[in-house]
C-alpha cells in the first residue's frame, strides 16, 4: 500500500509515519474503549466523586507528559527513537488488565498512572522520529496523517464500546478485557513495521545530556513562544472525561454515552489530516488562531447545552479545535528545534502541555462541583480567549529547521 503523499504534487511521506499511525490506531482503539466507559465506571460502580474524575485523569495525564521530557532527552542522548517507543507502547499494552481487574478508585489511579507513564515514554521520541524521516514541508501532513489514525481509533474504540455494552448488557469489566487484543496488536506493528533512519555519525567527543542548561539554550526564542502560547491553551482543553459527565447530566443513557467522544473523534479523524496538509501550505498562525476559536465556540455551546443533542454539537465543535491544533502545534515545535534537540524540544513541551492539563482537569472538577458544569466549560472558554489573545500578539513562525547542527547527519 502506497503511503499518502505529503500534499499534491510533494514527495510520499516516508512509510514509518504510516506504521506509526496505525499503532496509534490500534492503542488508541484499546484506550478509549476504557476511557470512554471509565468516567461512569469510577462514579457509578466505583462510587469515586466528580472531583476525584478530575483529579485521576489531570495526574496520569502530567506523568505522561513529566516522563516525556525525560523519554525524549534520552533518545537524543542515545541517538536511537524505536526501543524507547518500543518499551512506551509495550508498558501501555501490558496495564490495560489491570483495569477490568480494579476493586477500587485507587487501583484505577494506580492503572492509569502506569498506563500514562507508558505514553509519556514513547510520545516524544515517536513524535520527534516523525520529524527525523520527514522533510519541513512534508511534517504538517505527517503529523496530522498520525493524528486522523490515532483519532480512528479513538472513536472505533467508543463504538465498540457501545456495541459491546449493548451486546453484553452493560458489562462494563468484560468491555475492558477486550480491549487488550488491540493494544497487544499495536507492539506487533512496532516490532516488525517501523524503521529508524540510519545511525548518524556523532560529533567528536562524548555527546552531553541534553536537559542541561548549556543545551537548552539552543532552543530559539521562537520555540519558547509557541510552548507558553501552548499552555496557556491547554488551561481550556480539559479531559474528555468531562464531556461524557456533560452528556449524561443532560439526559442521556450511559449506554450510549460514548457516542459523545465518537462526535468529537470523527469530526478530529475526518480533519486532520486535510490540515494538517494546509499547514504545510499557509501561515501556520492563522490556522493556530481558527483552533482556538473553534475551541472557545466548543466550551460556549457546552456551558449553555440544555440537552444531550447540543452537547453532541459541542463535541463536534471540539473535535474541529483538535483537528485544526494538535499536529500543527507538533508542526511548529518540529520547525524550531535544532535536529540534535528534538526529542527534548517535544519532552519539554510535553511537560508544559501536562501541568496545565493537571490545572485544567483539577480546577474543571471542583469548578464542576462547586458551581455546576456550565462554570468548569466557561472558564475553559475564558483561557481560550487568553492564548488566541497572546498569540495574535506573538511574532512570525519559526523559520523551520530542516536538519541536524554541522558535523551531523540526519538519522
Amino acid at each position: 500500500m502506497p503511503a499518502p503523499p505529503g500534499a499534491a504534487g510533494r514527495k510520499a511521506l516516508p512509510r514509518t509515519v504510516l506504521a506509526l499511525g496505525l499503532v496509534s490506531l490500534l492503542m488508541d482503539t484499546s484506550s478509549e474503549m476504557i476511557h470512554a466507559l471509565l468516567p461512569v465506571f469510577l462514579v457509578g460502580t466505583l462510587g469515586a466523586p466528580v472531583a476525584m474524575v478530575g483529579a485521576i485523569e489531570g495526574i496520569g495525564e502530567a506523568t505522561a507528559a513529566i516522563s516525556r521530557l525525560f523519554s525524549g532527552a534520552a533518545s537524543d542522548w542515545t541517538g536511537r527513537r524505536k526501543p524507547l517507543v518500543l518499551l512506551g507502547y509495550g508498558m501501555a499494552a501490558l496495564t490495560k488488565p489491570l483495569f477490568p481487574l480494579a476493586a477500587g478508585p485507587g487501583a484505577v489511579l494506580a492503572a492509569r498512572f502506569l498506563d500514562r507513564l507508558g505514553k509519556g515514554i514513547r510520545g516524544a521520541p515517536r513524535d520527534a522520529l516523525i520529524a527525523d524521516v520527514t522533510t519541513p514541508d512534508q511534517r504538517g501532513a505527517a503529523y496530522g496523517l498520525r493524528q486522523a489514525m490515532d483519532t480512528v481509533g479513538a472513536f472505533a474504540g467508543p463504538l465498540l464500546a457501545v456495541a459491546l455494552m449493548l451486546a453484553s448488557g452493560g458489562a462494563v469489566r468484560l468491555v475492558f478485557w477486550i480491549a487488550v487484543i488491540p493494544a497487544v496488536a499495536a507492539v506487533a506493528v512496532i516490532l516488525f513495521g517501523v524503521r529508524e533512519p540510519p545511525e548518524r555519525p556523532r560529533p567528536e567527543g562524548r555527546r552531553p545530556f541534553p536537559l542541561r542548561r548549556a543545551e537548552l539554550a539552543r532552543l530559539p526564542a521562537a520555540y519558547w513562544r509557541t510552548l507558553a502560547i501552548m499552555a496557556v491553551f491547554t488551561l481550556a482543553r480539559f479531559s474528555e472525561a468531562f464531556l461524557i459527565l456533560r452528556a449524561e447530566g443532560t439526559g442521556l443513557p450511559v449506554a450510549w454515552v460514548p457516542l459523545v467522544l465518537v462526535a468529537m473523534n470523527l469530526v478530529y479523524a475526518g480533519g486532520a489530516y486535510p490540515l494538517g496538509v494546509l499547514a504545510d501550505r499557509m501561515d501556520r498562525t492563522r490556522l493556530l488562531a481558527l483552533g482556538i476559536a473553534l475551541l472557545i465556540a466548543a466550551d460556549l455551546v457546552l456551558a449553555l447545552a440544555p440537552s444531550w443533542p447540543v452537547v453532541l454539537l459541542g463535541a463536534g465543535l471540539w473535535g474541529l479545535h483538535m483537528a485544526a491544533t494538535q499536529g500543527l502545534l507538533s508542526a511548529m515545535v518540529a520547525d524550531a528545534a535544532p535536529g540534535d534537540l528534538r526529542g527534548s524540544a517535544f519532552g519539554a513541551f510535553h511537560l508544559a502541555q501536562g501541568v496545565a492539563l493537571l490545572l485544567a482537569s483539577a480546577v474543571a472538577g471542583v469548578l464542576w462541583q462547586i458551581a455546576g458544569p456550565a462554570a468548569a466549560f466557561l472558564a475553559g472558554a475564558g483561557f481560550a480567549l487568553a492564548a488566541l489573545l497572546a498569540l495574535l500578539a506573538r511574532g512570525r513562525p519559526p523559520r523551520p529547521t530542516a536538519g541536524f547542527p554541522p558535523g551531523t547527519a540526519a538519522r
